[in-house]
């Protein structure tokens, strides 16, 4: 039945005009904050000096080097991984119906690191992170980059056939993933038992999730991947929460649950992929974000995913922030901050009790 606008029922009013108040008063608060991210740290800067150089009206030349060569950046590329990783979270909490789904606890971050540790070790150590000189030539780290990407798709891929083989239920996906992290955890222990010194410190280093490390260009692909999958997940949005109700019910509403299962995960798979080979690893992301704002605008997937989307770069971007300015003028990788964060949260939230 067709209702126009004078017909939708005033309480269904009220549903959808919270949740998108929500998602408005987020996208609001994440643009004041990535404006007061970029005027923060070792050369502060005034609000009004960051705006200026923003819209091009600055004159300093020190001011324009800081703010685009450095912060804005490195504030953007916090704002694009907290993103995707919180989507790919949603979504995969929604399609494998389970409060632990996340690119961390099912082994995607984790193949990750054993490529780039298997990279590292392949090339002796030289590796030059960050052009911070550990040896080798420049395009010796896009090898590493490389590496970690397509050991993510692997593990990614060997989820999704085994689950064709035993029927794409999201217990054998679950199960599938968990099998797979502890292999390539045991992989990258191997490797570092027998690394040296500088290699040990490469792949550690690498480990470590840090927003700074993206320059424009990966910036700008880690963007479009991100926006792309966005868009997708949010189309499917319908898909997504007839799943929820059940496997047996979303079939009878006309879903291919097993398709829309499949190409979910991988789709929320290569964005993780994308986003850990180029900044390392950042836990808790993905799974707290999805389970913070289902508690506060439910699981209706049309709202939770974009809301997730803004509020997963929000959480990002300012613990991005802290971290930098915690014990100045040293910087701490966002990656600690978020696991030190992420698990009491998660604690807290599993004994209030998880929305799904």
């Amino acid at each position: 039945m067709h209702f126009d606008d004078g017909q939708i029922p005033e309480e269904y009013k009220q549903y959808t005009g919270r949740k998108v108040f929500f998602i408005v008063l987020s996208f609001s608060v994440l643009a004041a904050c990535l404006v007061v991210s970029v005027s923060l740290g070792a050369a502060n800067l005034s609000l009004m000096d960051v705006i200026k150089t923003l819209l091009g009206m600055s004159g300093s030349a020190r001011q324009e080097a800081i703010i685009w060569n450095i912060r804005l950046p490195q504030a953007l590329a916090a704002i694009v991984a907290g993103s995707a990783l919180a989507v790919s979270g949603a979504v995969m909490q929604s399609i494998l119906r389970n409060p632990l789904g996340s690119p961390f606890t099912l082994g995607i971050s984790n193949a990750a690191a054993f490529g780039a540790a298997l990279s590292v070790m392949l090339q002796g150590g030289a590796v030059e992170i960050l052009g911070a000189g550990l040896g080798g030539s420049t395009w010796l780290p896009l090898i590493t980059t490389g590496s970690a990407f397509l050991f993510s798709i692997a593990a990614a891929i060997v989820i999704i056939v085994i689950s064709r083989i035993r029927g794409a239920t999201p217990e054998v996906m679950v199960l599938s993933g968990i099998a797979m992290g502890s292999l390539f955890t045991a992989g990258t222990m191997f490797l570092q038992f027998f690394a040296d010194d500088v290699e040990l410190a490469s792949m550690v280093y690498w480990t470590f999730g840090d927003t700074a490390r993206a320059d424009w260009g990966e910036l700008a692909i880690a963007a479009g991947v991100t926006a792309v999958f966005c868009l997708y997940f949010v189309m499917n949005a319908w898909n997504y929460n007839a799943i929820d109700t059940g496997d047996e019910t979303a079939r009878a509403l006309g879903v291919p649950v097993n398709r829309i299962r499949i190409i979910g995960m991988l789709s929320a798979s290569v964005l993780t992929a994308v986003i850990v080979s180029f900044l390392g690893i950042i836990g808790f992301v993905g799974l707290v974000v999805p389970h913070m704002v289902r508690r506060i605008i439910g699981a209706d997937h049309r709202f939770l995913i974009p809301a997730s989307v803004i509020t997963g770069g929000l959480l990002l971007l300012v613990s991005d922030t802290a971290a930098r300015l915690l014990l100045s003028p040293q910087v701490v990788p966002v990656s600690v901050l978020t696991a030190f964060l992420g698990a009491p949260i998660f604690i807290y939230l599993i004994i209030r009790g998880y929305r799904h």
